[in-house]
C-alpha cells in the first residue's frame, strides 16, 4: 500500500472547541459593550487572536490602548483554557477515533496541523495525543491561515510531498491553504461553504474506510 500523509486541522475537524471559542470571545465581546453573534464567530474560524480581536472592535466601532488590548487577549485565552481543561474523550467528534485507527492499521502518516497553540494540550485531554506523528500548531508558525505554512511544515516533518498529503479542514481559509499548497483538501462541514475543497462531508461518519483506501492508492503526479 501506498504512504501518505493524513493532516488534520483540530478545531472543529477533531473536536468542537469552536463553541469554547465562541463563548470566550462573546464574554470579552459583552465586556467592552459590543454585541458578538454565533455568526460572526464563523468568520473568526482559523483567525489568529490578534485578527480575531481587531475584527470584534471594528465591528462594535471601538478603539482601546495597545495595554488593555494585550489584557483583553489574555484574559480571553485565560477563560477558553478554563474550558478546554475540563476536555476529555466524549468530546472527540463523530468517527474520528476510527479514521484515525484506520490510517494507523494501514500504516499512514498522520499530523496535525493547526493555528491553536494549546493544540497539544487538549489532544492530551481527549487522549490521542500520541496518534500523532508530528503537530504543528500556532507555537510553530508565523503566518496563519490561508498561508499553507503549517501544512507545508507538516508534511516536511513527515517527509511525504505536497501531493500526497490530505489535509481535514473545516474553515474557508483552511481548505484555501491545502488548495495552495496542491494537497488534497477535505471540508468537515457546509458543503456551500467549503465548496472550494475537493471533497465535503459534514463530518467523518460519512467517510467510509473504502474513501480513505481509494485516498491512499491513487497517484497523483
Amino acid at each position: 500500500m501506498n504512504k501518505k500523509a493524513f493532516i488534520f486541522d483540530l478545531d472543529g475537524v477533531i473536536v468542537d472547541t469552536a463553541k469554547y471559542h465562541f463563548l470566550a470571545w462573546k464574554k470579552l465581546a459583552n465586556s467592552i459593550g459590543v454585541d458578538f453573534t454565533e455568526h460572526q464567530n464563523e468568520q473568526l474560524k482559523g483567525v489568529s487572536r490578534v485578527k480575531s480581536l481587531e475584527k470584534i472592535l471594528s465591528w462594535g466601532n471601538k478603539s482601546i490602548s495597545e495595554d488593555e488590548f494585550m489584557e483583553l487577549m489574555a484574559l480571553k485565552n485565560d477563560d477558553y483554557l478554563a474550558y478546554i481543561k475540563k476536555m476529555d474523550e466524549t468530546e472527540i467528534l463523530p468517527d474520528v477515533d476510527r479514521v484515525l485507527t484506520f490510517l494507523i492499521e494501514n500504516d499512514q502518516k498522520i499530523a496535525l496541523g493547526s493555528a491553536s497553540k494549546n493544540a497539544r494540550m487538549i489532544l492530551q485531554k481527549v487522549n490521542i495525543l500520541d496518534k500523532f506523528e508530528s503537530i504543528v500548531d500556532g507555537n510553530d508558525v508565523s503566518k496563519a491561515k490561508p498561508n499553507p505554512e503549517v501544512f507545508l511544515n507538516a508534511a516536511k516533518n513527515l517527509n511525504c510531498n505536497a501531493k500526497d498529503c490530505i489535509v481535514f479542514e473545516d474553515s474557508v481559509a483552511g481548505v484555501k491553504a491545502a488548495n495552495i499548497a496542491s494537497m488534497i483538501s477535505i471540508g468537515i462541514g457546509d458543503k456551500e461553504t467549503l465548496k472550494e475543497a475537493d471533497y465535503v462531508f459534514n463530518d467523518f461518519s460519512e467517510i467510509s474506510n473504502e474513501f480513505l483506501t481509494n485516498l491512499i492508492n491513487e497517484k497523483r503526479t
